[in-house]
């Protein structure tokens, strides 16, 4: 049967019930009306095997490796007697060739770089041959998280090569993956990964069923899959870890954790999640203890000073003068005067400038971006101050404000601290140093409420679980973690087994 190219409403009913039907075969007039439907794009290639031979050749020549079609394939049945699609399977030297009459299975396979075989006049079975053509781009460093210590390498958009760095880091059989489609148009490929005899069944088979149920056209990354399965979607803080580097997926997955790897997407989904795991870098590891357990201070406190410092000097400039030492205050007189704006005015320009500095970097060309931040900083920062718009001391609080906001080692959860800030702000305005305390009882509320694959989110601080302390705010020696986290339910608990403590011995010429 011929399919007219005016005959667009009938093709376009055709393609959508490919998606509905739950039968294992189709006639042969169905099979000519998705290659004629096929044949209308002008990368499709129909050609014959021989000029007296019955086999029909099609692929999407734009899908498959040149190579392996010419070489493998067409090479392989030059001089060969085809009496059969079983035969032409035979002489292929390929592997995982199949033969189906399953027109959804064949329509899926040739939009993935599988070439098929076919007899146009009889048998509707195809043999489907598997030639992709693999784009991907190499391993590098990592961006969002590098390290000053440890390995540098990062995820890229290849699903095989991301599995590959996971699996040459955990050598062993119970790491298991299980393969998801989703996305109607997209097809896009998932693996939810995980340790067998570790990680909570729970766990993996929330993760499972979320990621079944989610009906979208297209999934073209990570982050889409991640905010379909959160438990708490409009909230603005991440629950589910995002992260490109292989080393602190493994070792996530040897915690007892799910791992979800998406195809195109050079980020890998953890969890369930802590609200203190946003703040602890992979690179706190690769110190001592008590260095990382320093460092992991520094960054929670930077992050606190983010988000009140500006609101507190709204609070008290506008409210609570005598909460400011004597020769301070003089400071701050002297340098607002001349100012025409109330504090909160004077805060907000800052901040948006601030804020369209950092967009205008991230959205340009790296060395471009660097520039325009340095240069855009110094110039409106110093111009603001000398056309009487701010305070120089303004100015140094909105620069430490800033920089502390960068200290976070996932790069999700500064998003939120930036949107944060500015309830924050507006509290400050009506209420002072009391609508900050308002403010923060809201967001401890919100935070408490939150939680992860059904985990509490602010664990081990709330609920308290003393076991799990020594490696949320602090990291204490590798010694002292015996036992997996409580959080992810692990069904083997235990790292190690427990060591007898043993005697000192003597030195050698004791």
């Amino acid at each position: 049967m011929k399919y007219e190219r005016n005959d667009k409403k009938g093709a376009e009913c055709f393609l959508r019930n490919l998606f509905k039907r739950n039968r294992s075969s189709f006639d042969k007039t169905e099979l000519n009306k998705l290659l004629a439907i096929c044949n209308e794009s002008s990368d499709f290639l129909t050609f014959r095997l021989h000029d007296n031979s019955p086999f029909s050749i099609s692929f999407y020549k734009t899908l498959v490796n040149p190579d392996t079609v010419h070489q493998n394939i067409l090479a392989s049945l030059s001089d060969q007697k085809l009496a059969d699609l079983q035969t032409i399977k035979e002489q292929i030297p390929i592997e995982n060739l199949l033969i189906t009459k399953d027109l959804t299975e064949i329509q899926d396979k040739l939009m993935t770089g599988y070439v098929i075989f076919y007899e146009k006049e009889k048998s509707s079975d195809c043999l489907l041959i598997p030639a992709p053509a693999v784009e991907k781009r190499q391993v590098a460093v990592p961006e969002t998280e590098y390290t000053v210590m440890g390995p540098k390498e990062a995820f890229v958009e290849a699903l095989d090569t991301n599995v590959n760095l996971v699996r040459k880091r955990l050598p062993i059989p119970e790491l298991q993956m299980k393969e998801l489609t989703v996305g109607s148009y997209s097809k896009t490929r998932v693996k939810v990964s995980y340790v067998k005899g570790v990680a909570d069944e729970e766990n993996l088979n929330t993760v499972i069923q979320r990621i079944q149920e989610i009906e979208y056209d297209q999934i073209p990354d990570s982050s889409f899959i991640m905010q379909m399965i959160t438990d708490h979607p409009h909230s603005p803080f991440p629950q589910i870890v995002d992260t490109e580097r292989p080393d602190r997926v493994a070792s996530a997955l040897s915690e007892g954790k799910i791992a979800i790897l998406v195809d195109g997407s050079p980020h890998v989904l953890l969890a369930p999640a802590t609200f203190m795991e946003f703040f602890s870098s992979f690179e706190d590891y690769f110190y001592t203890w008590n260095i990382a357990s320093v460092l992991r201070l520094i960054r929670l406190c930077a992050v606190t000073f983010s988000v009140l410092s500006t609101p507190t000097y709204v609070a008290i400039l506008t409210y609570h003068y005598e909460m400011i030492p004597q020769d301070l205050l003089n400071t701050l007189v002297s340098s607002r005067s001349g100012i025409p704006f109330p504090p909160i005015l004077e805060v907000l320009i800052l901040e948006l400038t601030i804020e369209l500095l950092r967009e205008a970097g991230a959205r340009l060309p790296t060395k471009v971006g660097q520039t325009i931040g340095i240069v855009g900083g110094i110039v409106i920062g110093t111009a603001a101050v000398q056309a009487g718009l701010t305070s120089n001391v303004l100015i140094i609080v909105i620069a430490l404000s800033a920089l502390a906001s960068f200290t976070t080692p996932i790069y999700q959860i500064s998003y939120a601290v930036r949107l944060i800030r500015f309830p924050f702000l507006l509290f400050a305005q009506l209420l002072g140093m009391l609508g900050i305390a308002i403010c923060l009882s809201f967001l401890f509320n919100h935070l408490l409420k939150l939680s992860s694959l059904g985990r509490p989110f602010l664990e081990p601080v709330f609920p308290l679980r003393k076991a799990d302390l020594k490696d949320s705010l602090f990291r204490l020696p590798f010694d002292k973690q015996r036992l997996r986290p409580v959080q992810v339910r692990a069904e083997n608990a235990d790292r190690f087994e427990k060591q007898p403590s043993a005697t000192t011995d003597r030195d050698i010429d004791e």
